[in-house]
């Protein structure tokens, strides 16, 4: 049975859904900012979020919130972490690639977690303990013994092009063994598809809380395993966490065998003492 946290991030998913779906005719006249290089956001992004935490708030206002576009609203042991429109330039550019994405944290581990991509009606759910779930299916990590014929999906934040030779080498290595490296352009949901077995992992550095705090649940409770690049465990999931994340997910075997292959190019090494 849902928790009924996971019934009103649901709710609150959806209603910013139809605020994405309502504006897709509207691209040109949007209002977008640049947040930073090669860091855009809309109005709907923003209007998307008020929607989520208006909801949300009204059914646990003693939570706290931390969204990509309010910031903190509030700091307590259990946040809200929003990304109300995760893909954005898929978004702007008419690219039918995008999600809302929402987890419930409590001490910065994520305990519950929706992914909505409204496009496709996809809603993706997890509680920890409690298996992930999409649109009522159980779904569990694809059953691969190692990185051969693999597909993986990665990204390239702007904000790590400085690296990007590093993380080419590292793709260089992965298709000698996987059958294809894609870049979709949402890191929510990259991690739902690794949790479905339609990717089989996932890696990519620079991505923030409000990114993956969802997804890397639904990998956790989809039967995966979610790790740094040199192994080791994620950082806190809100706002007391790193700003920037590295991530790597897929099943025990195939995560591994990834992360491997990231410090043996080199790439891992990357980040040492830089964060």
């Amino acid at each position: 049975m849902q928790k009924p946290a996971v019934t009103v991030m649901v709710k609150a998913a959806r209603l910013a859904g139809n605020v994405l779906l309502r504006n897709i005719n509207k691209l040109e006249a949007l209002n977008v900012v640049q947040k930073g290089r090669m860091d855009y956001a809309s109005e709907v992004d923003a209007d998307a979020e008020k929607v989520i935490v208006k909801e949300l708030k009204r059914a646990y206002p003693e939570y706290g919130v931390f969204g990509e576009e309010g910031g903190v609203q509030s700091e307590r042991r259990q946040m809200w972490v929003i990304d109300p429109l995760d893909g954005t330039s898929n978004y702007l550019r008419g690219v039918p690639h995008y999600c809302v994405s929402i987890a419930l944290v409590e001490n910065g581990e994520p305990t519950d977690a929706v992914i909505f991509d409204p496009l496709r009606n996809e809603l993706f759910t997890a509680s920890r303990g409690a298996g992930a779930v999409l649109n009522d299916r159980r779904i569990r990590v694809a059953d691969r013994k190692d990185l051969e014929g693999t597909m993986i999906h990665t990204g390239f934040a702007p904000r790590e092009r400085s690296r990007a030779s590093a993380q080419l080498k590292a793709i260089d290595a992965l298709l000698v063994h996987g059958e294809d490296i894609r870049r979709t352009g949402s890191a929510a949901l990259d991690l739902a598809y690794v949790a479905c077995g339609r990717a089989d992992a996932y890696f990519e550095a620079g991505v923030k809380a409000w990114d993956i705090a969802a997804g890397l649940l639904l990998v956790r409770e989809a039967g995966g395993k979610v790790c740094d690049f040199k192994g080791a465990t994620l950082g806190r999931m809100d706002n007391r966490g790193p700003d920037n994340h590295q991530i790597v997910a897929g099943n025990l075997k195939v995560a591994e065998s990834l992360q491997k292959v990231l410090v043996n190019t080199g790439y891992a090494a990357e980040f040492d003492a830089k964060f």
